[in-house]
């Protein structure tokens, strides 16, 4: 029988497998991970923890996820903003039961104000059914894939309504003091965790054709504006920047008070569209590009 040599290719992918495997093993026997000059560089943490490395780390966080997601498919995306404070009405209806039988009157103010929120998850799930549904269908350079923070709430509404259709969609997960884990509904290997904020908004950008922002807060805000500041300035293509909620933004900030001073033109307030209904947010993307 004939002997197969292997490629150098495949030599060359098993030992940087293996480089990966000693390492593990020597964590897994419990030995503290400490600076080692004979450890090859790239699987060596303390080297690439060095504030000397931060470039590095921007290049690989920049890389890994635009690899992933070319490889599979997802170059277009509706990206969902929102508060990962609002939950689902079920998980809202069971809190304010809980907050009413205790009988703590601050439990309960803030289980009414839940329940009082919690319809805009709903309506953030059936907006990403919306975009699923349409795309579910498609050929694969037309599809729009959903893309959220990767958190719960809002962001969490949205990955599940495109799950709920079979449809894949993407989180952008940020790594925090408090650990924000992951939601459930996600695609697996288009979950991705970031440690630079700037490095995650960027990615949001890359593949974005329309943001679509829920009611939120200094996150939802700060994503919002680094949006709106990238298409004002032409720094970034013009897409639809999509408000949901007009009350809750509008009682907000008043951009009309940034024309009267000065600070912005006019034709700045067209940056962006206010909307109250899942249908009215996808008509706004789809009139964009007459869809």
């Amino acid at each position: 029988m004939e002997k197969i040599e292997p490629t150098p290719q495949l030599l060359t992918e098993r030992r940087l497998a293996d480089a990966w495997a000693e390492l593990q093993n020597h964590a897994s026997q419990g030995n503290a991970l400490e600076a080692d000059a004979y450890r090859l560089a790239f699987a060596d943490p303390e080297f690439l923890l060095r504030r000397e490395t931060r470039g590095i780390r921007f290049q690989l966080e920049m890389l890994k996820p635009d690899l992933d997601q070319t490889e599979q498919g997802i170059e277009n995306t509706i990206v969902v903003f929102g508060s990962a404070r609002f939950p689902a009405p079920e998980d809202a209806k069971v809190a304010l039961q809980q907050a009413q039988d205790s009988g703590d009157a601050s439990a309960l103010a803030v289980a009414q104000r839940q329940v009082r929120n919690a319809h805009f998850y709903d309506q953030a799930r059936l907006f990403a059914r919306l975009v699923a549904g349409y795309s579910m269908h498609r050929r694969p350079e037309e599809r729009l894939f959903i893309a959220t923070g990767g958190g719960p709430g809002i962001m969490e509404a949205a990955n599940r309504g495109a799950h709920e259709l079979g449809v894949p969609s993407v989180g952008l997960n940020i790594a925090l003091p408090h650990e924000q884990g992951a939601n459930p509904y996600i695609t697996p290997t288009l979950s991705f965790k970031f440690h630079y904020f700037a490095l995650r908004k960027m990615h949001f950008m890359m593949r974005a054709k329309a943001l679509v922002a829920f009611p939120g807060g200094f996150g939802t805000l700060d994503e919002l504006f680094e949006v709106i500041t990238l298409v004002q300035t032409r720094k970034s293509k013009p897409v639809p920047i999509v408000l949901f909620g007009t009350a809750y933004w509008k009682r907000l900030f008043n951009f009309d008070v940034l024309v009267e001073e000065g600070a912005i033109s006019p034709e700045d307030l067209q940056l962006v569209t206010y909307v109250d209904t899942p249908e009215a947010a996808w008509d706004a993307i789809r009139q964009f590009y007459a869809l």
